[in-house]
């Protein structure tokens, strides 16, 4: 999570082991801990007094919401982190909806907005109806997860009565406990331990090409937007590696619909899907939080931090130079992790922070231990073209 002032200096408060530690970028770092996660939070706000909070994964802004709701079960509505939550994050009654799928989806159908049929699933019973009036494939979503991770494409009856007790099954006891140790995130350690079943929703399948948004929002009004068609993911469910700027109206429509439907501040991302012969776009997701897209500086009404910067300090909007003319962004590292061959390295604009050696060198080791499959000769490769020294 970064933790930003007006005079525009960063600190964070991160894991000891985390990347972001890695950038000259930060004043300053302070130690986060999964098991005292608000706490830890709370204290680097309490030292580092900013003027605006970027949660950087679904993890932090969960806990900046749990947080919220702490504060003002002890203080009231007045609490300084309150009101700093509220104008970094949005109005507090989106907190809620980000993760209720369905409730999310009917709120923007009533909007206007081009969505996916989507309702929740309780039983194999519903399952089973919903298939009978919507048809296969179809798509099955956990509320709560983010990544991919609780989300499943079933082409049959069979693999959508399999995916749905996966996905509604409580977490692991031995997986709560991986994730609160080692991945400093203990938000499944209860679940675990009380046995609680996830809630499952049933979205109707549209087939097309995947796109995504990421805005920068002030009092729910977009203050500038990136738009997406997403060229190569890391896996069928994973992050994207290569993206292809557009200008779709549509998008960028439904973006600036639902952030001002639910008050939104900071950077939120959407996903999108393009219908197949239409090129119609059904938003199927909202991310509260800013994406791996959010530094770049693509011109006018497409650099993020410099609308947001100007809107918290109230100085005059000053875009950064654009990064480039070419509209293929090759993301560092994934695109690396996921063909080292690609062309795309080459032909796109390949987003590396040549500035910060021991950035790109966490995130390559990173990547390494994520993919058992991610070799020594192909670290060692991406370490040579990086022009840094082989481990």
């Amino acid at each position: 999570m970064a933790l930003a002032n007006a005079g525009f200096v960063v600190d964070s408060v991160c894991p000891s082991e985390h990347p972001m530690g890695k950038t000259s970028a930060l004043r300053h770092t302070h130690a986060y801990s999964g098991l005292s996660a608000l706490a830890t939070i709370a204290a680097g706000i309490r030292a580092s007094t900013p003027d605006l909070l970027i949660p950087c994964d679904d993890l932090a802004t969960r806990q900046l919401h749990q947080l919220h709701d702490q504060q003002q079960s002890r203080n009231g509505n007045g609490s300084a982190i309150c009101t700093l939550i509220e104008r970094s994050l949005g109005s507090p009654q989106s907190f809620p909806v980000v993760y209720e799928r369905t409730n999310f989806m009917e709120m923007a159908q009533a909007a206007g907005v081009r969505v996916p049929k989507t309702a929740l699933i309780a039983t194999l019973g519903e399952l089973e109806n919903w298939i009978a009036k919507a048809g296969l494939p179809m798509v099955l979503k956990s509320n709560g997860t983010s990544g991919g991770e609780g989300v499943r494409i079933v082409q049959t009856t069979d693999e959508a009565r399999c995916a749905f007790r996966k996905l509604q099954a409580p977490p692991r006891v031995a997986q709560g406990i991986k994730r609160a140790f080692v991945d400093h995130d203990k938000t499944l350690v209860w679940p675990s331990l009380r046995r609680s079943r996830s809630v499952v929703n049933a979205q109707e399948f549209v087939k097309g090409r995947e796109a995504t948004s990421l805005v920068a929002c002030r009092n729910g009004s977009v203050l500038a937007s990136l738009h997406f068609e997403v060229v190569h993911k890391l896996h069928s469910s994973g992050p994207a590696t290569v993206l292809r700027l557009v200008d779709n109206a549509e998008m960028a429509s439904a973006t600036t619909t639902m952030a001002r439907q639910l008050n939104l501040s900071g950077f939120h991302g959407f996903d999108f899907m393009l219908q197949e012969g239409t090129d119609n776009a059904y938003l199927i997701e909202i991310n509260p939080r800013t994406t791996q897209v959010g530094h770049l500086t693509l011109g006018s009404g497409r650099d993020l931090p410099a609308a947001l910067f100007a809107a918290v300090s109230g100085q005059t909007l000053q875009p950064a130079t654009k990064l480039t003319e070419n509209d293929t962004i090759a993301l560092f590292p994934g695109e690396w992790t996921r063909n080292p061959d690609s062309t795309f390295l080459r032909s796109a604009y390949h987003d590396v922070p040549w500035e910060e050696p021991e950035l790109i060198r966490a995130g390559l080791l990173k990547h390494k231990k994520q993919s058992a499959w991610y070799s020594q000769r192909k670290l060692s490769r991406a370490f040579s073209i990086a022009g840094l020294p082989p481990l």
